[in-house]
Parts: C-alpha cells; structure tokens; sequence
C-alpha cells in the first residue's frame, strides 16, 4: 500500500513539474544585486539566459537570450518591435528608450551598421549586467546614455535632434513609468521624429491602462496600429509622424524584412487591427 501511494505522489511531482515552465523547475540565478531603482537578477536554463527585474507581483522576464545562438530574438514582442520596419525600412538614427539586455538596439546595430543608435537607460546596473551577461557593448555608431527618458527627450527636442525609428520599452515596477504614459510625453516625443518616422511602443494587453492609453496615443498621433499575439501579453503600438498606410500597403515590399528573418522575425507580425 505504501509504495502505491509513494508511486502516485511520484507520479504527481513528475507530471506536475512537466507543466511547469522550464524556467520555473531548473533555472539557476548566475547574478543578482540590488540597484539604486530595483532587483536585478540573471538566470540560466541550459543555454537560455534571462534578466529579470524584481517587481510587487514577482519577477518578470525583461530579455531572454540563446547563449549558442545570439541572434535569435526570443520573446514575441522583441521581434514584433522590427515590423515598423516596414513602413520605414532603412532608419538612419534611431532611438531606444529601455536598455534591458540590449537585444533591440543590437539587433538594429547588426542589421544597420551605418545607422546612429541611442539608447537611454536610467539604470547604470542594468547597463554593467548586460554588458556582461548579455554581450552588449557600445560601438562607433550605438551609444547607451545612463538618463531618464523623458529629459533626454526633451532635451533632444531642444536641441533639433529628429529619429526616424524610435521604440519605446522602459519599465519600472510594475509597468511604464507614470511620466511616460501621458500626452505631453508623447507630443515631446512626435516633436524629435523626422516627417516620416515610425514610433513602436511595447505595452501590455492585460493593463488596466490599455483604454487610457489607447485614447493617448491617438490624441497626440491619431491613428496607431495595434500588434497583439496570443502567445503574448504584449501589445506592439505602431504609429508615424505622418500619416500611416492602410495595413494592405505593408505588403508592398515585404522584402524589407529579409535581413531580420534570421533573428525569427517573420511577416505574420503584422497588424490586424487599426485603432483611431
């Protein structure tokens, strides 16, 4: 009698870590430390290296990389922050506002050598952890500045600099910083893109936010359009300084998004739904 009792608890455990993420049953934290803004932790699954950072409903994954296979984007919503790339397909200065593991301005550095890339990251910490966990580093052309997003963007208002792709992917806590969620933010933001830049914004779908947001994106740039996976909590925002083509003119070119199929960026990213 015992050891049939013993054999189904076994048999329980075994099915339930089967359900259980991988990540969850194996990963291994390799670094953690506390910043002046958060906990910052790194985990390894086999080749699989995660940055988390410590927020009031546990952690979450901010950048996940393929230690053999760098190129590879694993989350949904990196690589849906390249299909802007096809209403603007060859970006010269680019920004990024959110360093994470540096998979996004990599990614853009890899595939536009010539173009200039800054990338605001409020955190000095996160910067030294993916530098040293996730390989990032500065080049001739790509610049992580340690700063809040919004004064540098407005101070790059000042000064007349203009980006023609520009993605915005900082968090704090829980969710986007407060400061970077209102109308004023995104009209600073409009203010610095070029007559036909591209604006891509990662959100979540599940926010209690999604409508305030909604109604703000279309208040300082009108028409915006939505990615949204169910594989995915994320929400891709996807707007121009000008006005956007109808979805079916993405299709013009596809081929734009050649170079990015290597890092599992395919054309089934695109927008299925346009919000005014």
């Amino acid at each position: 009698m015992q050891r049939n009792v013993l054999k189904q608890i076994t048999n329980i455990i075994l099915v339930a870590a089967f359900l259980l993420p991988h990540s969850v049953v194996l990963a291994e934290a390799i670094h953690e430390e506390r910043s002046k803004y958060r906990d910052i932790t790194v985990t390894q699954v086999g080749d699989r290296r995660c940055l988390l950072f410590n927020v009031h409903r546990g952690d979450r994954n901010q950048t996940c990389m393929m230690v053999d296979d760098r190129d590879l984007l694993v989350f949904d919503y990196t690589r849906m922050s390249f299909s802007g790339l096809l209403l603007k397909p060859d970006p010269e200065d680019i920004l990024v506002i959110g360093l994470g593991g540096g998979s996004i301005p990599m990614t853009f550095a890899d595939l536009f050598p010539n173009a200039k890339i800054d990338v605001v990251e409020i955190d000095e910490a996160v910067v030294r952890v993916a530098e040293e966990y996730f390989y990032y580093s500065d080049t001739d052309n790509m610049t992580v500045y340690v700063d809040d997003g919004r004064p540098f963007i407005k101070r790059a208002g000042i000064r007349g600099q203009k980006y023609d792709y520009i993605v915005l992917d900082a968090f704090s806590g829980d969710y986007i910083p407060e400061h970077m969620l209102t109308r004023e933010f995104l009209e600073e933001v409009k203010a610095i893109m070029t007559e036909d830049g591209v604006l891509v914004a990662n959100t979540f779908s599940t926010s209690r936010l999604y409508d305030h947001e909604s109604v703000t994106y279309q208040r300082a740039f009108g028409e915006f359009y939505n990615f949204k996976l169910p594989t995915s909590g994320n929400r891709i925002i996807i707007t121009q300084f000008d006005t956007l083509p109808p979805v079916a003119k993405w299709w013009r070119n596809p081929g734009v998004l050649r170079p990015v199929w290597r890092n599992r960026c395919t054309l089934n990213r695109i927008p299925k739904k346009t919000y005014y």
